[in-house]
């Protein structure tokens, strides 16, 4: 039995994600910046693109640029905010302590260069706290930057009050929704957002593509200087059939919504029951207030690389952090943001599944993990010295 669970990584292309873009590549090869009628065909669906990715998150077709992904939207973001800031005198940003790192290298890239960054902290339920916002917002705050939903621990931000906060005060509030576009609402409206991003192979279209939502009146500092693409706002020929799988993709992620959630937290909830029953073991995260598709658990007395060799073995693709550190031996920044000491840390397992998951497969999983766990601290030192008692266990 294979069992692909480590979605939040990245996702399978859709089918009709797969076959729109063939479609474009055969139907429309000419260049959107091309005069001729080829180009201007071309032309013609990108801007059709736009106009229903804007739609679909509740801006208009101007706010929306097209980019290779979330990482790039990200830099473009923060870095287009921070100059804004600076121009008004103002150098102060808040984020929070676990952001993705395209988030957090990036603000020790404006630390170096005369900002000051204030991280709030996530708490043990790994959520950020408004009024903790609200007292760290200063005059001179130029952008607030808060991820939709945690791309390791799935917990979900209170993105509209963060939103309606920052609009209140007049500063910049920045999105990172790569981990949440496609898989739960997003109005940028309604929820005061005046930037997100977004990235196309995390809602089943492909990699390589995303977006940046900024709002009208944002004036937006080029990364990528060359040709007037995008309205000379970043160089570069536009990867118009990944941009129409994008689309597609989106499009069918939102329409399929609320089924596949049901699906998902359904699974989702017998996992988490199922994996509670190994001792001292751990949920990480808010067990509500999470994304349909994440569980993510941290076992005592093991180590989370043996723990995902050993169950790929068994057919189960899973993770233990987020794919870009999933080298690293250091333990995740984000289970550490919410308390958990390395040696706990080190010991986690991420699961997140698809709306393609069945019951089989889970109770696959949940045998699957019970088994490897109690296998691995079977022979492990560290495991031996909390049953002897040379060791306190944390997870109780």
């Amino acid at each position: 039995m294979n069992i692909y669970a480590d979605n939040a990584a990245t996702t399978k292309i859709s089918k009709a994600a797969a076959q729109a873009m063939t479609e474009c590549m055969e139907e429309y090869p000419g260049n959107p910046s091309s005069l001729y009628s080829l180009g201007q065909r071309a032309k013609e669906k990108l801007e059709q693109s736009r106009a229903e990715i804007a739609a679909l998150i509740g801006a208009e077709p101007r706010e929306i640029l097209f980019t290779s992904g979330g990482s790039e939207a990200d830099n473009q973001a923060l870095l287009s905010a921070a100059m804004i800031g600076k121009r008004k005198g103002k150098k102060h940003i808040i984020s929070s302590a676990f952001e993705h790192h395209a988030i957090l290298h990036t603000l020790k890239k404006l630390e170096k260069n005369g900002f000051e960054v204030t991280l709030l902290p996530v708490h043990e339920n790994g959520i950020v706290r408004v009024d903790e916002l609200e007292k760290a917002i200063r005059e001179d705050t130029c952008l607030v930057t808060i991820m939709t939903a945690n791309n390791e621990i799935g917990t979900i931000q209170p993105i509209s009050e963060i939103g309606a906060l920052c609009r209140e005060r007049g500063v910049i509030f920045h999105t990172d929704a790569v981990q949440a576009v496609g898989h739960i609402p997003i109005d940028v409206r309604a929820q005061n957002i005046d930037m997100l991003s977004a990235s196309a192979h995390k809602f089943r279209g492909p990699r390589g593509t995303g977006f940046l939502y900024f709002r009208k009146g944002i004036v937006l500092s080029n990364l990528i200087e060359g040709g007037a693409q995008e309205r000379g706002k970043r160089a570069g020929t536009e990867n118009l059939p990944g941009i129409v799988g994008m689309t597609t993709a989106l499009r069918e992620s939102i329409d399929g919504m609320d089924a596949a959630n049901a699906h998902k937290a359904e699974i989702r909830d017998h996992l988490i029951e199922g994996l509670s029953q190994i001792p001292h073991s751990a949920l990480n995260g808010d067990a509500e207030k999470r994304l349909s598709g994440n569980v993510n658990f941290s076992f005592e007395g093991i180590e989370g690389e043996s723990l995902l060799i050993l169950l790929d073995q068994r057919g189960i693709s899973a993770s233990s952090g987020s794919a870009c550190t999933s080298g690293a031996l250091d333990p995740s920044h984000v289970l550490l943001s919410i308390g958990r000491i390395h040696d706990v840390a080190h010991g986690s397992l991420r699961l997140s599944i698809g709306d393609d998951i069945t019951t089989e497969q889970a109770d696959h999983i949940i045998k699957s993990v019970k088994e490897v766990v109690e296998y691995l601290r079977s022979f492990s030192p560290v495991w031996r010295d909390l049953m002897t008692g040379k060791r306190e266990f944390i997870l109780k």
